[in-house]
């Protein structure tokens, strides 16, 4: 955190096929070692792949599987004499599209499918239907967080 001021928000342009934000965002998370084409190819692969075997629009199938993945809470450590508590605190809107994005793009590179786009395109039909691994940590979290309820009253 900056102790002068506070560190302007960078501008995104939508991405140039679905003239999205969030698309665009989501291939910039994607991307390893600026390699923006790699990753432009990866995320419409697996939007087309979508398309081709759903037949439904891919970008309502990637929003409903973000909003799957979107944690409501989440736990952070605080230290109160000498122990440490998980204290349950609401997650700020940008924070939960990032862990929701960094959830879907980790959880698809540990499948099993061939290709990056296919890993993806299945995750994020997994995520639309609330199944998978992504949507399974996003419960876990409100799990650990809904268990910690009761120091709630040592949030800050």
């Amino acid at each position: 955190m900056p102790r002068r001021r506070e560190v302007p928000k960078r501008r995104i342009n939508p991405d140039p096929k679905y003239k999205d934000k969030l698309v665009a965002k989501f291939m910039n998370t994607v991307m390893v070692d600026g390699k923006k084409a790699v990753a432009e190819g990866i995320v419409y692969g697996a939007l087309d792949i979508v398309k081709a075997r759903y037949k439904e629009d891919p970008l309502e199938v990637f929003k409903k599987a973000m909003d799957n993945v979107k944690p409501k809470l989440e736990v952070k450590s605080r230290r109160v004499g000498g122990a440490t508590y998980q204290v349950p605190v609401e997650v700020r809107p940008e924070r939960r599209t990032a862990l929701a994005m960094r959830w879907l793009i980790s959880y698809s590179r540990d499948r099993n499918e061939k290709s990056m786009a296919e890993k993806l395109a299945a995750e994020v039909i997994a995520a639309s239907k609330g199944e998978g691994n992504a949507v399974k940590k996003k419960e876990d979290t409100h799990r650990m967080a809904e268990a910690n309820k009761a120091f709630a009253h040592y949030r800050w």
